[in-house]
């Protein structure tokens, strides 16, 4: 095998030197290591788990990405690369040379997947969303986002990773586990955090407070100005101990919504997330809030109000008093319902 495998490396030398000192193999080698194609188009190729060189090579011939899998396999047993083959989707063509297909299996230039995490998304959406790109298995994922424990060998405030599976743009590639995919989106938390941090510390407010009550903000309004005011007025309700009276909130706290907030659900002390009845913030956070939300939990307008009600655009109008809140209400609620 020695002195065979001495050849091989022979040849490959021959073919590199070029000029006097290529010979039928160096040419042969040359060759096979060109393009298979001069013009084609990008394919995802697959390296299993366990495959060896000669499986790789083969399955890239067959597939017609290069010419020739014994010159793939001397290329990469000269670079002694061999053994370090990623494992993964990786996105090669025809009309590269075999040299530059090894340098891409080899540096694990694997394929991703963007995903879009929204703000306001809870663990289940993003479990949904995470599943569908096929990044993750659903089940799995909530698993993760529950385990006990691991909220904390994260460096996460709670039982688990709700409100800190951070609204991103992600790409990934396929083949992470769900914990490995989760800690990245805790990571980019942590990143954010580390901004709001210091305010937070100065006010007494702690990680999973200040997280909390940004998921409120950040369901309560899709109004990007909005939400410093809204911040506010929670704050401002905090404060004097006020019910936060917060629909999402209690919605959150339903088993199996149907869509349809009732009076009774409003009524209901039963539930933990029902801010109707406790005066206090609910025990977790109820979505991932975006870096904004964070801030806004921080840095709230200075303003006295303690309500607000929708005007039905995507907007609220504010009010300081119960009596100007119950004439907006009358404005922008019960006239459009008596409609």
């Amino acid at each position: 095998m020695k002195p065979l495998k001495g050849l091989a490396l022979a040849v490959l030398a021959l073919g590199l030197l070029g000029g006097a000192a290529l010979g039928a193999g160096g040419l042969w080698l040359r060759s096979n290591l060109a393009p298979a194609e001069a013009a084609a188009p990008d394919v995802d190729f697959e390296v299993a788990r366990g495959a060896s060189l000669k499986a790789v090579a083969g399955q890239l011939a067959r597939r017609g990405v290069i010419r020739d899998a014994r010159a793939f396999e001397l290329l990469a047993r000269w670079h002694e690369l061999d053994g370090s083959l990623h494992v993964g989707e990786f996105v090669v063509s025809a009309a590269m040379p075999a040299g530059e297909i090894l340098t891409i299996l080899s540096e694990g230039r694997v394929k991703t997947y963007e995903v879009v995490i929204p703000e306001g998304f809870r663990a289940t959406e993003i479990a949904a969303r995470l599943a569908a790109a096929g990044l993750v298995d659903e089940a799995e994922f909530l698993a993760i986002v529950d385990q006990p424990g691991l909220a904390s060998r994260l460096g996460v405030e709670g039982p688990g990773l709700e409100g800190y599976l951070f609204p991103e743009t992600y790409r990934f590639p396929r083949g992470l586990s769900a914990e490995a995919v989760a800690r990245v989106l805790v990571e980019h938390f942590l990143a954010t955090w580390a901004e709001v941090e210091p305010e937070a510390k100065r006010q007494k407010l702690s990680m999973r407070a200040v997280v909390t009550l940004a998921s409120i903000v950040e369901k309560e309004t899709g109004a990007p100005a909005e939400r410093p005011v809204i911040a506010a007025v929670f704050r401002n309700r905090l404060a004097r101990r006020m019910r936060l009276a917060s629909d999402p909130t209690t919605i959150y706290g339903i088993s199996g919504f149907d869509g349809n907030l009732r009076r009774r659900d409003l009524e209901d002390d039963t539930n933990p997330y029902n801010t109707y009845k406790i005066p206090a913030l609910p025990p977790g956070p109820i979505a991932s809030p975006g870096a904004d939300a964070l801030r806004a939990v921080v840095a709230p307008a200075k303003t006295g109000y303690l309500f607000f009600v929708s005007r039905n655009d995507g907007t609220h109008v504010f009010a300081r008093s119960y009596d100007e809140h119950e004439r907006n209400v009358d404005r922008y609620q019960r006239k459009r319902r008596r409609k």
